[in-house]
């Protein structure tokens, strides 16, 4: 895999720290896989970690004696506060209002907590509290997808801290303030921490073990990007091969992601945020000059009023569901088409009913496959490939680009 990656670099022209870099994370796939790491670590960290969940088990029951509706919807609203669909639909406003680094680092440090959590989460593959006899709320679709995830560690405590803490530092460090405002606002993230960590094990989708977890990765991440958040920014904004880098880094994460020991929708996750952050990292650096420089008008200054910037939200957001909807059959259709031609063998779980999987079909496609990229794919450990993943990923990306460029640039034709 490494003279592949290697290849790749060099005929992409990247730089030596590039192809550093990709050679060093596809050389961490193939050890993973010819060591077979994940289930050697899981074995490792899965037993005692289910341990501790069935024996806080108890706890959780007692400590959910005292609920109330109430109890309920506030946590379940907080819950989806912190969220990640929240997050996926708040991102493309912030682009909107001028405040372009920030949602550009937010969008990043998201997908970056995203897949080191998951990641995580699958490698270990924990089990959540047991329901019953824990009372589990979901009041939501997408609480109901996060049960069917493993537990540790919780993502919704990770986000917490690393999207409340940068946040904080980008407002402490580009706006006006004091020692009081400094105070209120490390006050207000450590009470929505707790809110969430403890709403985290009020509804039974977590254990304080998952939650503590969660926290500490979140403060481990944090002060990571905090320390890499500028060079990554002028990377993204000016660097040499950015498209070429980021494709190739995206593609190589996919094969990186560890395999869970059940099926869980957290790779999906990972492949739709993967998605975003190369359509984000693509359109920004075709138009950070003309849509995303430190110039552009700020919401409520004269020249983005807030009636102008409700004009900007009713035109974007069905334009950005456009774009992805017409991507997505785009693909649908295009990909199984690319796929076929050059002799990848893949499967559909679930966009492409002709291509689900089934003993005769596959059989039947292993014989006809053939050529030189099937024998570069037979390297990997996967026999086919999941064509949905590149599909999730082209209709995610498209969105991404359209909120950083297409979108600006129907606002700047509107003079919005």
């Amino acid at each position: 895999m490494e003279a592949v990656a290697a290849a790749a670099a060099g005929g992409a022209g990247l730089t030596k720290w590039q192809a550093a870099a990709l050679s060093a994370v596809a050389g961490w796939v193939w050890a993973a896989s010819f060591f077979d790491l994940t289930r050697r670590s899981r074995a490792l960290v899965q037993p005692w970690v289910a341990a501790r969940v069935l024996a806080e088990t108890p706890s959780i029951v007692r400590f959910q004696k005292v609920h109330h509706k109430l109890l309920d919807n506030f946590f379940s609203v907080l819950s989806c506060v912190v969220s990640v669909p929240f997050y996926t639909g708040f991102l493309p406003l912030l682009f909107w209002t001028g405040h372009s680094k920030l949602a550009r680092q937010m969008t990043l440090l998201m997908a970056f907590c995203d897949y080191l959590g998951n990641s995580v989460k699958d490698a270990v593959s924990a089990p959540r509290p047991s329901s019953p006899p824990v009372r589990r709320v979901t009041a939501t679709e997408d609480e109901k997808e996060n049960a069917m995830e493993y537990g540790l560690p919780s993502s919704h405590a990770l986000n917490t801290v690393c999207l409340m803490g940068y946040l904080l530092y980008y407002v402490l460090t580009y706006g006006p303030h004091d020692s009081v405002m400094v105070a209120m606002g490390l006050s207000i993230a450590l009470l929505l921490v707790m809110l969430v960590g403890l709403g985290r094990i009020y509804l039974g989708m977590h254990s304080s073990i998952d939650v503590i977890a969660g926290v500490c990765f979140g403060v481990v991440i944090l002060a990571f990007w905090l320390a890499v958040h500028n060079h990554v920014d002028a990377f993204v904004v000016s660097g040499q091969n950015v498209t070429t880098f980021w494709a190739s880094l995206s593609l190589l994460l996919c094969f990186a992601y560890p395999k869970p020991e059940f099926p869980t929708p957290s790779f999906e996750y990972h492949t739709a945020f993967n998605g975003v952050t190369f359509g984000i990292v693509y359109g920004i650096q075709q138009t950070y000059f003309h849509f995303h420089n430190p110039d552009v008008p700020l919401i409520f200054s004269p020249q983005l009023p807030l009636i102008a910037f409700v004009a900007r939200v009713l035109i974007g957001i069905p334009t950005i569901l456009a774009v992805k909807f017409c991507s997505k059959a785009l693909s649908k259709w295009l990909l199984p088409v690319m796929c076929s031609t050059l002799g990848i063998p893949i499967v559909s779980s679930c966009y492409v009913p002709a291509l689900k999987v089934s003993n005769k079909s596959k059989d039947k496609s292993d014989s006809k496959q053939s050529g030189y990229l099937l024998k570069v794919f037979s390297l990997f450990p996967q026999k086919a490939y999941d064509v949905d993943t590149g599909i999730r990923f082209v209709q995610y990306a498209s969105l991404a680009w359209s909120v950083v460029d297409l979108v600006p640039a129907i606002f700047t034709h509107l003079n919005l």
